[in-house]
């Protein structure tokens, strides 16, 4: 009679290990998911738009979810649809102007809000396409640059112009390297 209370003690000891288990493998299978979504999108350069940075073949991770909780940052490299149009392919960019704010460019030379842009990216001096006059930005808009200003097709074109956030897929995080020595690295 008393080898029975102790056979169920045991029987529920065995139930609940199992059960744990069950909930870690769930767990870390939803994690995994939530993570790929979120942080792991491939896609490609197109062009040498973005050079030194990245350059054109070179994979990159995109992270879909930051700016649901955010608004994109001066410096981000984003990933966006121009013109909202899902059948091209996706442009990668960096923001230099921000909602709100003036954006012009004279003399080759990059302004916002009147003051000549400090930037680390690229000293080149730049056409200005239809930034030669005064752009002021709207609440949901962001001006969007190549680092590689002589090569780049950008906000400064008719075709791409102003980036709109709901055109923006998501933030250019980490490059992948063809070459498997230099392995994967973060997106400055």
């Amino acid at each position: 009679m008393h080898a029975q209370p102790q056979r169920k003690k045991h029987n529920f000891t065995h139930l609940y290990e199992v059960l744990t288990w069950v909930f870690i493998v769930v767990a870390a299978a939803f994690l995994g998911f939530f993570s790929i979504y979120a942080l792991g999108i491939r896609t490609s350069v197109i062009g040498p738009s973005m050079e030194p940075t990245l350059v054109a073949g070179q994979e990159i991770l995109m992270d879909q979810i930051i700016y649901q909780f955010s608004s994109p940052k001066r410096g981000d490299v984003i990933v966006f649809h121009p013109n909202g149009n899902e059948n091209t392919h996706l442009y990668v960019k960096r923001v230099v102007g921000l909602p709100g704010e003036t954006v012009q460019i004279k003399q080759g030379r990059l302004y916002i809000d009147g003051v000549q842009y400090a930037q680390d990216y690229s000293s080149e001096l730049m056409e200005p396409g239809i930034a030669e006059n005064v752009i002021t930005l709207g609440v949901e808009e962001f001006f969007v640059l190549g680092d590689n200003r002589a090569e780049s097709e950008d906000s400064r074109s008719a075709d791409i112009g102003i980036v709109n956030r709901s055109m923006i897929e998501g933030k250019a995080w980490l490059h992948l390297t063809k070459d498997a020595s230099e392995g994967i690295g973060r997106i400055k």
